[in-house]
């Protein structure tokens, strides 16, 4: 590292830690997502693709409260982690939170639609644009609920000479050496 620190992220053996721990989460957790939504289903029949926005929704909640509350909360679950996993695997702490709330949701609106073309092609699955909405809504909602305050108490876990500090002190080098103006000919 040599002492050198990106503004906005939290310093030395720590931040390392974070990061490939972020990694090493997301990476497993994508694989995951990838083995559960992307296998092939032994079914009798399919339905028939959803790609009208909200109609899926809306024939969930024609189910009842519970099953209405099961099948939406599975769609908002399933990429949720992202939410978190993303900006841990960045490991900066001084990023604009709507910056952020963007980012992330964008990534997780991208990986849905790619799942949602990707089982096109699998047995047994269905693709249903309601999904591609509950998985997005569900990435943005777990980031806002986690990661400001996340954020915001690893900035002041930070702080220079506080409880906890995790800042390295830079070495002293010297002064930074100047080369002489030379003049340019006419």
């Amino acid at each position: 590292m040599g002492g050198v620190q990106r503004l906005g992220s939290i310093g030395g053996s720590a931040a390392i830690r974070i990061r490939v721990t972020g990694g090493v989460l997301l990476v497993a957790y994508l694989a995951f997502v990838a083995w559960l939504t992307l296998r092939p289903l032994d079914v009798p029949w399919v339905m028939p693709a959803n790609l009208h926005p909200l109609d899926g929704i809306r024939a969930d909640l024609a189910l009842g409260w519970p099953g209405a509350a099961r099948c939406i909360g599975e769609k908002l679950a399933l990429l949720a982690p992202l939410g978190v996993l993303l900006p841990t695997a960045h490991g900066r702490t001084a990023v604009s939170p709507l910056a952020s709330l963007l980012r992330v949701t964008a990534v997780g609106a991208l990986l849905s639609l790619g799942i949602e073309l990707l089982q096109t092609g699998v047995p047994g699955q269905v693709v249903d644009v309601d999904s591609l909405l509950l998985n997005t809504t569900g990435v943005a909602l777990a980031h806002l609920a986690v990661v400001p305050a996340g954020r915001a108490w690893l900035r002041r876990r930070c702080e220079p000479d506080g409880p906890g500090d995790l800042r390295q002190e830079e070495p002293a080098q010297g002064r930074t050496p100047t080369i002489p103006r030379v003049g340019i000919a006419p």
